[in-house]
């Protein structure tokens, strides 16, 4: 399963949020996209899921124009994790992880005990299967997002857009949603994520897409891409890039000056 951008633009109507982006995802590819808040990550995503139309340009999935599929099938072959986010009603995390499987049911269907079976392993290995009887509403933020991340799993779509999927999570529970986007992107999903954090890029990406004012101005890997001059250019502060002795992991930390 590929998904391809192609010369595209994104926005709102006549307010043009983002142009010229060239991307290509493939399987068992973990693409981290980094860019300043405002620069067009969001809407970027929410076109790549048919949530809002492209402006121009282009959109493949597997090398069918995305216009030309429909919202099924859209919704088999792309899971979103969006930014941590409240409930309007009281579902328990359970049934909010069970959703994920909608796109895989029939008109009217009731889930099956695959599904529900499904679900269940998703609330395990995101390791909160202790909250399955609790209100949605009624958890923590972090906790939540750890919840609509399982339910982008039980929808065991080949593509995986999460926007900052680490957003409101401990520093805990932000280590077992990498290492679970690392072990995913192993076994062969792809999967297209936004941060703020370029140490996760180190961890767990492929390529990096650095945007800056509606622009992609840099792709490639993780060593090639997330520079200290690039990170200058994106988020106007300086930054060290090391390179940890023991075990040869670049890592990212702040140039702090005193008064």
């Amino acid at each position: 399963m590929t998904l391809a951008t192609k010369d595209l633009a994104i926005g709102y109507g006549a307010r043009r949020v983002g142009e010229g982006i060239d991307l290509a995802l493939g399987d068992g590819e973990a693409l981290c996209l980094l860019g300043p808040n405002g620069c067009g990550k969001t809407t970027l995503f929410r076109t790549l899921l048919g949530l809002i139309p492209a402006l121009s340009g282009r959109i493949e999935l597997d090398g069918i124009a995305m216009a030309r599929q429909s919202r099924g099938d859209i919704a088999r072959r792309i899971a979103y994790v969006p930014q941590a986010q409240a409930s309007a009603f009281p579902f328990t995390v359970r049934e909010m992880v069970l959703m994920g499987r909608a796109a895989r049911l029939d008109l009217l269907a009731a889930p099956s005990r695959i599904d529900h079976h499904i679900a269940e392993n998703a609330l395990s290995r995101l390791g909160i299967a202790h909250l399955a009887d609790r209100i949605f509403t009624e958890i923590s933020g972090g906790e939540r997002q750890l919840a609509l991340i399982a339910r982008a799993l039980t929808q065991e779509a080949p593509i995986l857009v999460m926007d900052e999927p680490t957003a409101s999570l401990d520093f805990g529970n932000q280590v077992r949603v990498l290492e679970q986007m690392r072990a995913l992107s192993r076994s062969g999903q792809a999967i297209i994520f936004a941060t703020h954090d370029p140490d996760h890029a180190f961890l767990c990406a492929d390529r990096v897409a650095l945007m800056h004012q509606g622009r992609m101005i840099a792709l490639g890997t993780p060593d090639e891409t997330v520079t200290a001059a690039n990170l200058k250019t994106i988020y106007g502060v300086d930054v060290v890039i090391a390179t940890l002795a023991e075990s040869g992991r670049r890592i990212c930390a702040p140039s702090l000056t005193s008064a």
